[in-house]
């Protein structure tokens, strides 16, 4: 269950030096979660009882079932051999940063066993995002589409080879306001009048206001009394189509951007959707005052959701694909709850 009104250094922690304060080691980092978890006290997924005994090792032992049960069973953390200190420091960075962080960053500031760890962890992290009863999109919306990535030099527009199509939508602010609402970015497998559909339903809510150009899909996708259709022909206006939808050609700049910034472009066709989520959790939180808020709200959908292989989140799971194993004994990353050192720069031999 999710704080209704968190705040900063009761719930959450405020800046780094706070983190590091209030997570020095796993044991912390156990009870936190442990507290998003079951807020009310220990409640047994299993049988539902609220009766149990915590044990040495950090289970509960559940008075109704007897069966043993972990804080981090059932959740994104079940069965991790990565220390929770890790797991911590992985959601702040994620979080915390506009830009977010690669894996290729985290292997190496976190000093992890390897790059696939890395990757799976935050992709752990991205699958959490999306909420399948987030809130609609109202009032008045911008959509149109656009195409991201692609090797294939030639043809360019709707018909370009070796793209990814994605839709995109935003909020217009308030007549007499400035800025942009909240936004949702999917990938489409066309821009046919049944694909925007299906994302029209699933993104925006009745009764708002669609503001297209005036792709021939549209009328279809829009028909029926549920949305009114706001066309408008870029071609005619003599503009250019960043004029007259300013709102989601920005977002489509930004998520560009930070595409090409952050992961240096290279993200894979087949896993792209997770990386707009991410991109989207943070576009819609852009004006959190704290940002470990976010790192809070990340934690909170972590506990709630459901163990996720590693199989369901590689697309293409092709052992070619599957980076080389160095030899000898597969080394796990540490726990980051070290004993501190006293001045090793003054130490002389």
């Amino acid at each position: 269950m999710m704080l209704d009104e968190p705040k900063v250094g009761m719930h959450y922690p405020g800046g780094l030096s706070d983190l590091r304060a209030w997570f020095p080691d796993d044991a912390a980092c156990l009870d936190y979660l442990d507290w998003l978890r079951w807020p009310d006290g220990f409640s047994c997924p299993h049988c539902g009882s609220g009766v149990a005994w915590r044990l040495a090792d950090g289970r509960y032992s559940c008075g109704g079932c007897k069966r043993r049960v972990s804080v981090t069973a059932g959740t994104i953390f079940h069965g991790t051999r990565t220390p929770l200190t890790v797991w911590f420091e992985a959601a702040w960075l994620m979080m915390t940063s506009k830009s977010g962080t690669s894996a290729l960053n985290l292997h190496r500031v976190l000093g992890l066993g390897s790059y696939q760890t890395a990757w799976a962890m935050l992709h752990r992290y991205r699958d959490v995002m999306v909420v399948p009863a987030r809130e609609k999109l109202s009032g008045a919306v911008e959509m149109d589409e656009t195409f991201i990535g692609g090797v294939k030099p030639g043809k360019r527009g709707r018909g370009a080879a070796g793209k990814v199509l994605v839709v995109g939508a935003i909020e217009r602010a308030p007549q007499g306001r400035r800025g942009f609402g909240r936004a949702r970015l999917a990938i489409i497998a066309s821009a046919k009048s049944d694909t925007l559909r299906s994302f029209i339903t699933a993104s925006i809510a009745p009764g708002s206001i669609v503001i297209s150009d005036a792709l021939s899909s549209y009328p279809n996708a829009l028909a029926g009394p549920d949305y009114e259709h706001d066309p408008i022909n870029i071609k005619r206006s003599g503009l250019q189509a960043h004029q007259l939808l300013p709102g989601v050609h920005r977002l489509f700049s930004l998520s560009k951007r930070w595409l090409e910034g952050t992961h240096q472009g290279a993200v894979e066709g087949d896993h792209l959707q997770s990386y707009l989520d991410e991109f989207i959790f943070r576009f819609n939180r852009r004006t959190a005052r704290q940002r470990g808020l976010l790192f809070l709200r990340l934690l909170e959908r972590a506990v709630e959701a459901k163990p996720i292989r590693y199989l369901d989140i590689v697309a293409n799971p092709r052992p070619a694909d599957r980076p080389h194993r160095p030899p000898g004994p597969r080394s796990w990353p540490g726990t980051l709850a070290v004993d501190p050192l006293d001045r090793p720069w003054r130490t002389t031999k």
